[in-house]
């Protein structure tokens, strides 16, 4: 299928916000430029975001470094809570894990996409600033992020975080690491996840689903991207058995005894097929899962077009399905 074709099928708000990105990178994106520019890139567009939205005196956050995993340097986080909440009692927690393949994003590059999600959701959001490949390949970005979920878990009444409703939130890559958090989680016995919110998460390497070979050049993390994210995470191991499930999940072979999940993908994302059959395999064993494939979506698009009445809706689902889990006490016997 040509490129071509597949812009025509971009849900027409969002291509205007495609076609913007462009005007910025040129039509290849951000995989044109080598990852250090690519960084940049993505720091300059995203504080350009934050400043167009208005003041939001609504909610507090605070920068901190808490203890980072064996054998590894400290991490920094960024902690948010509703204005005026300390001492009101607990609220729910969630770890915010960034997207950037792998190589790109920071606690700054998505302060513009916590600062609603606390308000949203009422609840206190850890944001991790976890090492970034290739300087730093796995497991290290996903042992940051557990890291800081064990922080988190730890200091919970402190944080005035509700121990039972922990979750994990994180989009592209920070889904594929919130995914491999919450393996870890189950594995290592500990802390116990309440939900698992899933923006069409980075998860399988092998980059071999028909999805992945169709999504080639739309300048909106394609293949070529993918790829290079992956390479960088993995080296020589990408696309091979050498390959742990705590940095694919897709090849996890047991994912029973996880956290109820949400997934969303649009139909245009390189994502959507392993993002599909994740979510079935998270069904069959047991897992319970909400999926949502949008037509005309692309990967990122509500960030592209945040007006677009499809991100409208994407991100209202999203604060729907978090409300649902974490602000709805279960009743007795039943998973949180």
């Amino acid at each position: 299928m040509s490129d071509s074709s597949i812009t025509d099928r971009i849900d027409p708000q969002v291509r205007q916000g495609l076609k913007a990105l462009h005007e910025l990178t040129g039509p290849g994106g951000l995989v044109d430029f080598d990852i250090p520019r690519q960084r940049e890139l993505y720091e300059e567009m995203n504080r350009a975001a934050l400043a167009a939205l208005p003041p939001n005196d609504r909610v507090e956050y605070e920068d901190l470094t808490v203890p980072g995993p064996a054998d590894g340097p400290d991490v920094a986080v960024r902690v948010y809570r509703p204005a005026g909440s300390e001492g009101a009692g607990l609220l729910p927690g969630i770890l915010y894990i960034h997207g950037g393949g792998m190589i790109t994003g920071s606690i700054r590059t998505d302060h513009r996409q916590v600062l609603p999600l606390v308000e949203a959701v009422d609840a206190v959001v850890v944001s991790v600033e976890y090492r970034l490949a290739p300087e730093h390949p796995h497991p290290a970005p996903v042992e940051d992020c557990y890291a800081a979920l064990l922080w988190m878990s730890g200091r919970a009444s402190e944080l005035g975080i509700d121990p039972d409703r922990l979750a994990l939130y994180g989009g592209s890559a920070g889904g594929g690491l919130a995914a491999g958090v919450a393996l870890l989680a189950r594995d290592r016995g500990t802390p116990r996840l309440a939900f698992q919110m899933l923006p069409y998460p980075m998860l399988d390497d092998r980059n071999i689903t028909p999805s992945s070979q169709e999504i080639t050049d739309i300048g909106i993390w394609d293949r070529a991207a993918n790829l290079q994210g992956w390479q960088a995470l993995l080296g020589e191991r990408a696309g091979t058995g050498r390959v742990d499930p705590y940095a694919a999940p897709a090849r996890a072979d047991d994912l029973s005894g996880l956290p109820p999940a949400y997934l969303d993908v649009g139909e245009l994302d390189l994502f959507r097929d392993e993002n599909i059959a994740y979510a079935n395999r998270l069904m069959q064993a047991g897992v319970p899962v909400e999926l949502h494939v949008y037509p005309g979506g692309i990967h990122a698009g509500e960030l592209l077009a945040p007006d677009a009445e499809l991100s409208t809706r994407i991100n209202g689902y999203r604060v729907d399905a978090l409300d649902r889990a974490l602000n709805t006490r279960p009743a007795p016997g039943t998973h949180p």
